[in-house]
């Protein structure tokens, strides 16, 4: 059927996977929005070793795609894959509710009930790390064959692909939105037992309502793409040093030879790419080199991962020293803020199809407004604005507690009248943020590499935030040597009247700008694979 009659709507097996995916995220950010607090309240940890902490957990989580895909692009298949990830997913989180059980007798002692719950957690990480890219890469499995071909001459004109990543993100930010919004309010009032059973229990109804999708789900089979990926990226590797080494260019064979000629004078379409795949590896190491290509704008995305970790991490901590009350008896958990950036992204990425993309198409004259590079820069600056306003409500916290101080010298109260809602802009912001940059990721990281490496493409986007965690963590500790040194606070004091977070949001929001301009220079050289390929498809 041509581009222009096929049904509009996503496949009922996509549509399931969406669900299936929200359930996911309410079961992880179930356990992880509120995690500081857990580690500060319960497990005693500081401010900062508490941050660095989850930082760490969370980066490791979202690096672990990066090295299973490869995996799971070469060996595994992928509803295999998700079965036997999503077992290790459940251990894990019924190990972490085990130790809230163990701590709601007796409060923790010693280090070896820390130490399993952090193991614990690693065991949420490495199940998640093949879980969810399998589990997206198996959801655009599900899409036509004309809309996951790269140079099929509808592809241009259709934009399933797209509404397919949006309606993603807006599964998974409504399970976040629960997760953070109802397990928070539940972990602060009625325990972290119960706090951490619901997650436990939704993962379990997940896994449930995907092995009933067996009759519905669309299998590909990875006959018509054989090769080794990691093999290829490797060889990809040593010729590129070899090249810069010997200054010539050798060709392994004739057949080879007569494979590399063709892609650089016309890029093979998906046709000839199965009639010419026996002919050696020199295919899979163009796609090798496409993946490698990719690895300036992921660097340059990083910070942007470094600011996506801040809501759970300062942002929940600069609440708690604020006005959190409703009337007399109500007071609001610090973590459920973090349901405005999921909150403003379900509300306005509706609006980004009906109102922005028709504008943007008027302006600049293109059918599909904006470009994917284009999405994620705005994004990139909208995130650097949050991060100057999280800068200035933090100066004025500190200018109001600072004149407590001076009118009771005595007073030993952190909390200030300031109301916690002060806070919202920035989160909304970056809910904002998120709707242009990690929805523009997603597509950008799938559409990027070859058909044969799609776990791959996810497993590169989470890994912006796995590495961006670590790279939070890293700042963290960085500032603090340099900030306590001679016997002052350091600007993460677990004194929130001495804390100077006001300061590491500016270093934040200079970092993103250097980070941003750099990626725009790099947008300006880069092309993407279609253009590379539109040669062949004419």
């Amino acid at each position: 059927m041509a581009g222009g009659e096929r049904a509009k709507g996503l496949r009922k097996s996509c549509i399931l996977l969406i669900v299936i995916a929200g359930m996911e995220r309410f079961a992880f950010k179930g356990v992880a929005s509120n995690l500081v607090t857990y580690l500060t309240d319960v497990v005693n940890m500081s401010n900062s070793s508490a941050a660095k902490t989850v930082n760490s957990w969370c980066g490791f989580t979202s690096m672990l795609p990066l090295l299973v895909a490869l995996m799971a692009d070469s060996c595994w298949e992928r509803y295999s894959t998700i079965m036997a990830s999503s077992f290790l997913y459940v251990v894990g989180l019924v190990a972490v509710t085990s130790t809230a059980l163990a701590w709601a007798w007796s409060p923790p002692s010693s280090t070896r009930s820390s130490s399993f719950l952090l193991w614990s957690l690693c065991l949420i990480s490495l199940g998640q790390g093949a879980y969810n890219p399998s589990l997206q890469a198996f959801g655009a499995d599900q899409l036509d064959g004309n809309d996951e071909l790269p140079c099929g001459k509808e592809d241009q004109k259709s934009d399933k692909k797209s509404m397919f990543f949006q309606w993603w993100y807006f599964g998974v930010c409504s399970g976040s939105l629960l997760g953070v919004t109802l397990m928070s309010y539940i972990q602060d009032t009625f325990g972290w037992v119960i706090g951490f059973a619901i997650p436990t229990i939704a993962m379990v109804t997940s896994i449930v309502f995907f092995s009933y999708g067996n009759q519905i789900y669309v299998y590909r089979p990875d006959g018509e793409f054989d090769g080794n990926p990691f093999h290829a990226i490797i060889q990809s590797i040593k010729s590129t040093l070899s090249k810069l080494t010997t200054s010539r260019i050798t060709l392994p064979d004739e057949n080879a030879k007569m494979v590399e000629l063709e892609l650089q004078e016309k890029p093979l379409c998906h046709e000839q790419l199965v009639a010419n795949n026996k002919s050696g590896t020199s295919y899979m190491l163009e796609n090798a080199k496409l993946v490698l290509r990719l690895l300036p704008i992921w660097t340059m995305l990083l910070m942007f991962a470094v600011i996506f970790q801040q809501p759970a991490t300062f942002f929940t901590k600069q609440g708690m020293a604020m006005k959190r009350n409703i009337g007399s008896d109500f007071n609001i958990p610090p973590a459920t803020l973090q349901s405005a950036i999921t909150l403003s992204i379900i509300l306005l990425m509706p609006l980004y199809d009906k109102i922005l993309i028709p504008i943007s198409r008027m302006v600049i004259r293109n059918d599909k407004g904006i470009s994917v590079m284009q999405r994620m820069g705005i994004g990139m600056f909208l995130s650097i604005i949050a991060m100057i306003i999280a800068a200035t409500v933090e100066t004025k916290r500190l200018e109001i507690s600072r004149k407590i101080q001076i009118q009771d010298s005595e007073t030993e109260q952190e909390t200030i009248q300031l109301s916690i809602f002060w806070l919202l802009p920035q989160y909304i912001l970056l809910g904002i943020s998120d709707i242009f940059t990690v929805v523009g990721m997603q597509e950008f990281f799938y559409s990027e590499v070859p058909v044969r490496m799609r776990t791959m493409g996810f497993a590169l986007y989470t890994s912006v935030f796995g590495v961006g965690s670590f790279l939070s963590a890293l700042l963290i500790s960085v500032v603090e040597v340099f900030t306590s040194s001679k016997g002052r606070p350091s600007w993460f004091s677990d004194d929130m009247r001495k804390a100077r977070l006001d300061k590491y949001y500016w270093v934040l929001a200079l970092a993103s700008a250097v980070s941003l301009l750099l990626y725009i220079i790099l947008c300006k050289w880069y092309k993407s694979r279609r253009d590379l390929e539109n040669g062949s498809c004419k």
